[in-house]
């Protein structure tokens, strides 16, 4: 990362919540979002990412409702939610429970009738021959900005420094990062920075360069390894080369965002059970006890098992007593209490375990100074039988909160899909 700029001291060990506020309630607003807020708290969240909350254009709108990502004004809110006072009172709120609020911010285009298309037509690309707008990559409900206008950069940034100076948000997803030149990036943190200091940018690519300026990032090529892993499409081998790939590529001190479902993924490619069935739970162990950030969408701790429509109201069916809500309070839990999880710590160490089944458990302990957290994943359809080479003394099992001795446990055994955390007794 750019030496102007330093992680915020609480994001290291911390977790990142995808609220999708049309479908999160029947209401679709912010007002009936907050009554989940002491839900969400209890279970451990932390970072709120609200999927873009600007008003929807309604030229050459999608579906009914149209997408999020197609901005009519960077400056407002969509009335769908509520007001902005409504907004303003939300952020305020969580805040004062100890959540972060970011927004996702979607720099690369805006909708078909933005604002600025009539106020100033030089901040967009044209074809040269239709002298029509651009609309990029085939969305044909956006119009690609000119990052070659400086004006335009500028009242870019003066629209993210509405929100953090009228709501007093925490940080910014920026969708399509790596659309943008990375030049724009560096100045909007350095100008942001001004107006309030130690903001969390998590960038929707997953390009090195960007760590200049973006504390975390997506892993795409993760997400799609181990559902091409989980469909016998690719081997323990290629995802273990993948990782070490990212060691090599990717700053030490950058956070990866590690996840197996969002708001995309969910709605075009599939749920995380038709995309990873019965190894949901065990990828999701991973993601929160591997050198990185976790994510969550929303639903997930239902866990929701539907696609939800994308442009089309298609609220998530909550029930009574969620099924994984204490499996993710768990893993929250861990990853806050425990400095060995911290990610991006150079003081942090990610060593191995070899097994006498290297093509289905992936095993690794993490370390950090006095504390250590040890990670057994059964990533195959087989019952297997682990034995431990080293004595595992003073360790507690974090799901059972039984304490572990391999003086007597000297094999472990792990149901098909299934996972084992042994943490440090201090």
């Amino acid at each position: 990362m750019n030496e102007a700029f330093s992680h915020p001291e609480w994001s290291y060990n911390s977790n990142i919540y995808e609220v999708n506020v049309r479908q999160y309630t029947s209401e679709g607003t912010f007002a009936s979002f907050e009554q989940h807020l002491p839900r969400l708290k209890d279970m451990g969240i932390e970072i709120l990412w609200f999927m873009p909350v600007t008003p929807i254009s309604m030229k050459d709108r999608l579906g009914s409702m149209g997408s999020y990502y197609a901005a009519q004004n960077y400056q407002a809110i969509n009335p769908e939610f509520g007001t902005l006072e409504d907004f303003k009172n939300l952020v305020e709120h969580a805040q004062e429970m100890g959540f972060k609020i970011i927004i996702d911010w979607v720099a690369n285009h805006t909708g078909n009738d933005h604002i600025w298309i009539d106020q100033h037509p030089d901040y967009f690309v044209y074809d040269s021959v239709s002298k029509e707008l651009i609309h990029p990559h085939g969305w044909t409900d956006v119009s690609q900005l000119n990052y070659d206008n400086q004006q335009m950069q500028d009242a870019m940034i003066d629209a993210m420094k509405f929100w953090i100076t009228s709501c007093n948000i925490d940080g910014f997803r920026c969708d399509m990062a790596h659309l943008v030149p990375l030049g724009f990036w560096l100045l909007a943190r350095k100008e942001l920075e001004k107006v309030k200091p130690s903001l969390f940018w998590l960038a929707e690519c997953e390009e090195a360069s960007y760590h200049e300026v973006f504390d975390a990032s997506y892993t795409w090529n993760w997400m799609h390894k181990t559902e091409a892993f989980y469909k016998q499409q690719a081997s323990l081998h290629d995802l273990h080369t993948l990782l070490h790939s990212y060691n090599l590529d990717f700053p030490a001190d950058a956070f990866r965002v590690y996840y197996t479902s969002n708001h995309d993924e969910n709605s075009w490619n599939g749920t995380e059970y038709e995309k990873y069935g019965s190894a949901v739970k065990v990828l999701n162990v991973f993601s929160f006890t591997w050198n990185g950030i976790p994510m969550i969408y929303s639903g997930q701790e239902l866990p929701n098992k539907k696609r939800l429509k994308f442009f089309d109201k298609d609220c998530i069916d909550w029930v009574p007593g969620l099924e994984l809500h204490e499996f993710y309070k768990t893993l929250i839990s861990l990853r806050k209490r425990n400095q060995a999880l911290r990610a991006g710590d150079e003081d942090a160490s990610t060593i191995m375990i070899s097994t006498k089944y290297p093509d289905k458990i992936f095993a690794f302990s993490r370390q950090n100074k006095e504390e250590e957290v040890m990670v057994f994943l059964n990533l195959s359809a087989d019952e297997l039988e682990i034995e431990l080479d080293a004595v595992i003394a003073n360790f507690i099992d974090v799901f059972s909160g039984q304490p572990w001795q391999s003086i007597h446990q000297k094999t472990l055994v792990l149901p098909p899909w299934d996972y084992k955390i042994l943490e440090k007794n201090p």
